[in-house]
């Protein structure tokens, strides 16, 4: 039987996902197979499996830093908002259906039997799990069916680490009203208090941490420094869409209400002199080099939002000689048509943008794969992107094709029957049945594909960002570039580092005896 520890916070954003990766990396470094488990996640980053089942991006990350392949058994419920008031409900990686959330609320306890199987199914194969919860566990309202704090701790008998934001300020009022607003057994299971992101001098505070333990009765066992990391975020709450600096190297990410997979642009952040800014109005773009339009969980919504708001017309303009690259929702939104008669998103048809000779229909089954491939031959702007490796994932609820063609998106017609001005983006063979599927379209300077991550391999983003600093005439001190997988080690590496350093993991490693006892 695995052994368990649970990290969950005071609020959303206290930086649960974080010191979970960190303490995974932490026991993979002391030689334990470990890995973690959030038995609901809310977000639209998600990720395809090698099974093709769905799961929320943190535990992608999570997965990384304790050095294993993701399994969606470590996500069994994620929640991708569809509305204000509702979310696509998808369990151990297949889609359930849409619920409002108040019938989610009502129907949430029956999920427990799917929870406690995927644990089973985790506990198999690993020494440690650990644990995340979600927001907070003093939502009072919320206690009785609850099933992913504390309702998920007294499940699986886990001793809980509870984390406080210092950086937001009120530290002292997170944790002890937390811990006042807990039932007396809920509390006892509360063996550790972690202060995150203190910046300064640590001495400062400690007069603070030892009224806290008094005040508590529960001690403190980590004082963690604010750290300067890239790593995955797990949903919209993201810092990285406050950033408005302008790189020699400028990308522009549409940041519309609906926003999904935004880390597909991660990659393209780990670059010197290059700045990946999110745009959610006219004012803002200016003059990228590159335009992104990315995932989105309501594509006809969301394009609607650039309709009103002016970003189409202007992107429009503008495509005639800055890059535009559109990924599954964006490319959708790129093309002449979008229908739904199913009703996926909000029925009906609307015109596209109209910058590819694309038409989509929206279909009530969702297509979930990874992918392997390689970029066809491109003209034009991205050419020099042509013939290089492409691996990620599709993860969506419509079929694009060439809008020019008759016949449906299983047969789209070969790329040598296109002209050298346009064509397919992505050539990915089936390694089972050497089958060849072409996935996006180009034309001029519009680019567009389903598939994500498709600038993380290898040295694909580099490749990138250097034909945009040839078109802008500007050189690019690339210096030592190291590829991404290699950078992302290096980042968990460093979180790990830093958790030791600041954390007593004497006192961690004997909350994990005393839970197997």
């Amino acid at each position: 039987m695995a052994k368990v520890i649970m990290v969950q916070g005071t609020m959303s954003n206290a930086g649960k996902s974080l010191i979970v990766a960190g303490l995974c990396r932490i026991f993979k470094q002391d030689g334990y197979r470990v890995a973690p488990f959030k038995s609901q996640n809310m977000a639209l980053n998600s990720f395809i499996t090698k099974e093709g089942l769905e799961m929320g991006r943190a535990q992608v990350m999570q997965a990384e830093a304790a050095g294993v392949e993701p399994v969606a058994a470590m996500n069994p419920i994620l929640l991708k908002p569809t509305t204000h008031v509702g979310s696509q409900v998808i369990v151990n990686g297949e889609v359930l259906g849409n619920m409002s959330a108040r019938d989610y609320f009502a129907y949430k306890k029956q999920l427990i039997p799917e929870i406690k199987k995927a644990f089973r199914e985790l506990e198999k194969d690993n020494d440690i799990i650990v644990i995340e919860g979600a927001g907070s566990p003093a939502e009072i309202n919320l206690r009785e069916n609850d099933i992913v704090n504390m309702g998920l701790a007294e499940l699986l008998d886990a001793p809980v680490l509870l984390v406080g934001d210092i950086d937001r300020g009120g530290v002292f009022a997170q944790l002890l009203g937390t811990l006042m607003l807990l039932e007396k057994t809920e509390k006892e299971r509360v063996k550790g208090l972690i202060i995150n992101k203190f910046r300064g001098d640590k001495t400062i505070l400690d007069s603070g941490v030892v009224m806290l333990e008094e005040r508590g009765h529960v001690p403190v066992v980590g004082v963690v420094p604010y750290m300067e990391l890239s790593i995955d975020d797990e949903d919209s709450l993201s810092s990285r869409f406050d950033r408005k600096e302008e790189g020699l190297i400028d990308i522009a990410v549409i940041r519309y209400p609906r926003i999904s997979n935004f880390t597909d642009l991660s990659v393209l952040e780990q670059i010197g002199q290059v700045s990946v800014r999110y745009v959610d109005s006219v004012r803002d773009l200016h003059h990228p080099d590159m335009i992104v339009l990315p995932g989105s969980k309501n594509t006809m919504a969301d394009l609607k939002w650039m309709r009103e708001n002016g970003l189409e017309a202007l992107i429009k303009k503008k495509a005639q000689d800055t890059i535009v690259f559109g990924i599954c929702g964006g490319y959708q939104m790129l093309g002449e048509t979008i229908r739904d008669p199913y009703q996926v998103e909000n029925g009906g048809s609307m015109k596209g943008m109209g910058l590819l000779p694309a038409a989509t229909e929206l279909k009530q089954e969702k297509t979930r794969t990874q992918v392997t491939g390689s970029f066809g031959k491109i003209s034009g702007a991205l050419s020099g992107l042509s013939g290089k490796s492409v691996r990620g994932y599709e993860i969506h609820m419509g079929s694009t094709v060439d809008s020019g063609s008759i016949v449906d998106s299983e047969n789209v017609r070969q790329p040598e029957s296109r002209s050298d001005e346009k064509g397919y983006v992505c050539r990915i063979q089936n390694e089972a049945d050497g089958s060849v599927k072409y996935d996006g379209i180009f034309s001029g300077n519009v680019y567009g594909t389903y598939v994500h991550g498709i600038f993380d391999e290898g040295t694909l983003a580099e490749t990138l960002v250097g034909i945009l600093a040839e078109r802008k005439g500007v050189v690019l001190d690339t210096g030592q570039m190291i590829s991404y997988g290699q950078f992302k080690q290096m980042q968990y590496d460093k979180l790990a580092d830093g958790l030791r350093e600041s954390m007593d993991m004497e006192a961690v490693y004997a909350m994990l005896r005393e839970a197997a006892i």
